[in-house]
């Protein structure tokens, strides 16, 4: 059973993580995953989340900068698909790339995602999934979605190691589990 304290207890495929909750705005709290690092816990979500996605039609997987890195890293092992990474900064390298702004639930301020010209060609006329470590509000979701869309990819699925908030909101992600979201009454 999950405890609440100053942790919030999760459990992927038997390894278990005491996630440290933070304030993100007065009276507003929420369970931070921060999978950077954490090897033994990406490998096994990201087993259970192949799993949920293998016999979909995919072509490229996609995550933002900088946590879900390992998860789609893993999760390109083990799909054998390639991955592509939005940037959270225009480098010169990049030539025309496309960009689109979020809005983070942890920092509360606008970020701009970016896809390099060169991965554009990767995803064009392709049928990707966009995956990310925690879907909350859905900003970084649909920065991710306007970007395809530009890119003329097509999104084919969406995945997350947990969801949070507005539980109904996200019946069609495919994902491992549901974080909640407290707010003082």
């Amino acid at each position: 059973m999950p405890m609440l304290d100053e942790h919030y207890t999760v459990e992927v495929a038997g390894i278990r993580r005491d996630l440290p909750l933070m304030d993100i705005k007065p009276g507003v709290r929420i369970a931070i995953l921060n999978i950077l690092g954490d090897a033994e816990f990406v490998n096994a979500a990201c087993a259970k989340l192949a799993e949920k996605l293998r016999g979909r039609d995919i072509d490229v997987l996609v995550t933002a900068e900088a946590k879900s890195i390992p998860l789609a890293h893993m999760l390109s092992t083990e799909l054998r698909l390639p991955y592509i990474v939005l940037r959270k900064s225009h480098k010169p390298y990049m030539g025309d790339a496309l960009q689109s702004e979020t809005l983070s639930i942890t920092t509360g301020k606008p970020q701009t995602l970016f896809l390099d010209e060169k991965d554009r060609k990767k995803v064009a006329g392709k049928s990707v999934a966009i995956v990310d470590d925690v879907i909350s509000t859905g900003s970084t979701l649909q920065g991710m979605r306007l970007i395809m869309r530009k890119a003329k990819a097509t999104v084919v699925a969406e995945a997350a190691i947990f969801t949070e908030g507005d539980r109904a909101q996200w019946h069609d992600i495919v994902s491992l589990g549901h974080l909640p979201v407290w707010v003082d009454d």
